[in-house]
């Protein structure tokens, strides 16, 4: 793919993001972002680009510049071994916010969108707004876009996971709410996080400790909305031979979560309206009403105001619930959060399968695949990405390459194909390309350089080449100008091992083979192999 086709890639991938998310991150400065890293603690570790902006260029490289937590003292560099010594180079875009990425220098394979990036290539201020995903060394993921570099002070994280500017609007806007007893209408897409956000208004307020009560109004069948909200009295109905407690009463003292409020009734609408504005509600069949203290949060994904111009929602309501509101952002605006979501829902699904069960997924998740992630738009928000969290630790539990291959194909094809949410006009996302290049795409020079630079280590070559371990041994077997290790004779190895001085590493690369095969093969042919 030539820098023309990433050019118009990334303009397709731009025309969608929110206004007011751009104005979010211009107010950053720009920097990177760590999405994967072999060392998967590190992932969410950030540096800062600051130079760019004062008209000088900056590089990257194994040794500079510094990654560190936000907010944290320890900054250390990429230091992978497999990343080299020589820059790329980050220079002033054409552009106030633009930035032009220089990979002349470098002989570290650098991707763009999955996409290897041939030469000089120039991002605009909206492109790296929104963010572009880059791959080194078929390695390390990180993502180039304006980052919000010191959390604000006194703002605290309320358990949820992530750095942006996105997310940190919203923990200010849990903070100004979570000491006040008005209701609260959260408003944002499905999968978004919205009941993480009600629990966290509910823990940091007054009413901590108290009852929790969360209610999908969604799945509760219309004709039994009322007696499930407010309660019913004995007799009210046949078959209710004692009273029951409501949603409402169960809460008592605490907060009610009421999510898909859009799909309330219109016959509990009323009552809704009552018991939000005195604090009073009437169970059905009682002759009066009860006085409660709750806190009353409600969610929804749906144009309220579409369905009270439609007849379906009540407009006092609606004005009673959005005296406060707070967006809860799309995980599209939240780019930077996807390394440390990502992170957080493996570790967690892989505690889930219990010790031992499976590797630590930086053993066996390439940077590539995290790649592509990165770069699809997620519209099932942050729900969608922990089920392809579940998906990619359930594949790697069978322990087999060839399965996981497979899996990882199959999944970021189906993901390439899924339709956005309804009502909503979805973001871009790049075209759809297989998890792994072919093989039969490398030439024998690349091939060569990327075997030295690994030290004949096959697994990382193949990582870094973003083909797979099995169709690499399959390309140096056709090719003439390499050799496995079970071709060699016990005299060529012993030669080899004589000149490098009897370390097993050493006469592996001399002799262009892997380490683990050389080991082999000596003990094949009977001969002694320390190390």
């Amino acid at each position: 793919m030539s820098n023309d086709d990433l050019r118009r890639q990334l303009e397709t991938s731009t025309r969608s993001e929110p206004e007011s998310g751009l104005d979010l991150v211009q107010r950053a400065v720009p920097g990177l972002t760590l999405l994967f890293h072999p060392e998967l603690e590190r992932i969410g570790e950030r540096a800062s680009l600051a130079a760019l902006p004062a008209g000088q260029r900056q590089a990257l490289s194994r040794l500079a510049p510094d990654f560190g937590p936000p907010g944290g003292v320890r900054a250390l560099p990429l230091a992978d071994p497999h990343l080299s010594r020589q820059p790329l180079f980050f220079e002033p875009g054409e552009e106030p916010g633009g930035i032009t990425l220089d990979p002349a220098a470098t002989p570290t394979t650098v991707a763009l969108g999955g996409a290897r990036l041939a030469g000089r290539l120039v991002l605009s201020a909206a492109e790296v707004a929104r963010g572009a995903v880059l791959t080194l060394g078929g390695r390390v993921v990180l993502l180039l876009s304006n980052l919000e570099l010191h959390p604000p002070a006194g703002v605290p994280r309320y358990g949820l996971v992530g750095e942006s500017p996105a997310l940190w609007e919203l923990r200010r806007s849990i903070r100004r709410l979570t000491d006040l007893a008005l209701p609260v209408l959260l408003r944002g897409p499905s999968g978004s996080g919205k009941e993480l956000v009600a629990r966290a208004l509910h823990e940091a307020g007054p009413r901590r400790g108290r009852p929790f009560v969360a209610v999908n109004l969604g799945a509760v069948p219309p004709s039994l909305a009322a007696a499930e909200l407010f309660g019913a009295a004995q007799g009210a109905f046949t078959g209710a031979d004692r009273s029951r407690p409501g949603y409402f009463e169960r809460a008592q003292g605490g907060t009610l979560f009421l999510d898909e409020i859009g799909e309330a009734p219109a016959e509990v609408q009323v009552p809704l309206l009552r018991a939000v504005e005195s604090g009073e509600v009437q169970p059905v069949g009682a002759r009066a009403p009860h006085r409660l203290d709750v806190r009353l949060i409600a969610a929804t994904d749906a144009d309220l105001e579409a369905q009270v111009a439609a007849g379906r929602f009540r407009a006092p309501l609606l004005h009673r619930l959005a005296a406060s509101v707070v967006e809860v952002p799309p995980l599209e605006r939240r780019r930077e959060d996807f390394g440390r979501l990502l992170a957080h829902f493996l570790r967690r699904e892989v505690a889930a399968l219990g010790p031992g069960t499976v590797a630590d997924p930086g053993t066996w998740l390439p940077a590539p695949v995290v790649a592509r992630l990165a770069e699809h738009p997620w519209p099932g928000n942050v729900r969608e990405l922990g089920n392809v969290a579940r998906r990619l630790v359930l594949a790697a539990r069978e322990g087999d390459a060839e399965h996981l291959e497979r899996s990882w194909q199959a999944l970021l094809a189906e993901l390439a194909t899924a339709p956005g949410p309804s009502g909503l006009e979805p973001v871009a996302s790049p075209p759809s390309r297989r998890a792994w290049r072919p093989a039969a795409e490398v030439g024998d020079p690349e091939l060569l350089e990327v075997l030295q630079r690994e030290g004949w280590r096959l697994k990382r070559a193949a990582a870094a080449l973003g083909v797979s371990r099995a169709s690499l041994y399959d390309r140096i077997g056709q090719s003439r100008r390499f050799r496995k290790a079970v071709d060699l004779a016990a005299g060529e190895i012993l030669a080899g091992l004589e000149a490098a001085g009897g370390d097993l590493h050493a006469a592996a690369l001399r002799l262009e083979v892997s380490r683990f095969g050389l080991k082999r093969r000596m003990r094949q042919l009977g001969l002694r192999a320390d190390g």
